[in-house]
């Protein structure tokens, strides 16, 4: 049986400070936990008894595994190096989304990029929603929390960087490289005026027909996976 200090410590969990005072976080369901365990993520706690699980989920139907993994610190160091001219790289400017971010994990994953980079006001990706949004694959992609636009300052002035903009050029009609960053912005507000001025390939993403009267814009994991999908064409 669970003792009553394991379950406080796990339900703090669900805090970024209780993540961030014991470097760990919660993972729900078997695949997810045999991923996280398979890409050698290193665990706490693994329950696989549905009544201790029920004391400490964080989901409205508990399933048959939680772990309790330790939290990879590297991710959280960038360095200029992992922006190379052979890997496109997505940067993420203030998501707010849980689900969001766990679905643009999961299409990193699904489209071969391996390395997302954040700014500090995006939502953590060890959040428990975050994570099991990601339905695993927050076990392969790298994400590192930074200053996006320090980052984009270092970069040669010839690095592309691209993002989806209203003033952008159609996407399907722009020559795309096999490198290079793709930064989507936050869910209301879009990407922060600062960072806009530093992009140097504006993309649109169109809506078809062009004079049919449609949604304002796009859910920010929706684009990421067009724009993707996209530049993997190519």
């Amino acid at each position: 049986m669970i003792s009553k200090n394991k379950i406080k410590l796990i339900r703090s969990l669900n805090t970024k400070k209780g993540r961030e005072n014991t470097g760990l976080f919660v993972a729900e369901g078997p695949k997810l936990v045999h991923d996280l365990l398979n890409e050698g993520f290193i665990p706490d706690e693994i329950l696989d008894n549905i009544d201790d699980i029920k004391k400490v989920s964080f989901l409205q139907h508990p399933q048959s595994m939680l772990g309790v993994f330790k939290i990879r610190k590297g991710d959280n160091k960038p360095t200029i190096d992992l922006l190379s001219d052979s890997k496109l790289v997505l940067a993420l400017d203030g998501v707010q989304d849980p689900g969001n971010l766990g679905t643009i994990i999961r299409i990193a994953d699904w489209f071969g990029i391996e390395d997302i980079l954040c700014s500090h006001d995006t939502v953590d990706c060890w959040n428990p929603k975050v994570v099991q949004a990601t339905m695993g694959s927050i076990a392969r992609i790298k994400l590192h929390y930074t200053d996006l636009i320090k980052m984009v300052d270092d970069l040669p002035s010839d690095y592309p960087v691209y993002a989806t903009l209203l003033d952008g050029n159609n996407i399907y009609d722009q020559p795309l490289s096999h490198h290079g960053m793709i930064i989507m912005g936050n869910e209301g507000n879009g990407i922060s005026p600062e960072l806009r001025k530093r992009i140097n390939r504006k993309l649109f993403i169109p809506n078809y027909p062009p004079e049919r009267k449609t949604a304002e814009s796009l859910n920010v994991a929706i684009a990421t996976s067009i724009v993707c999908a996209e530049f993997r064409r190519r």
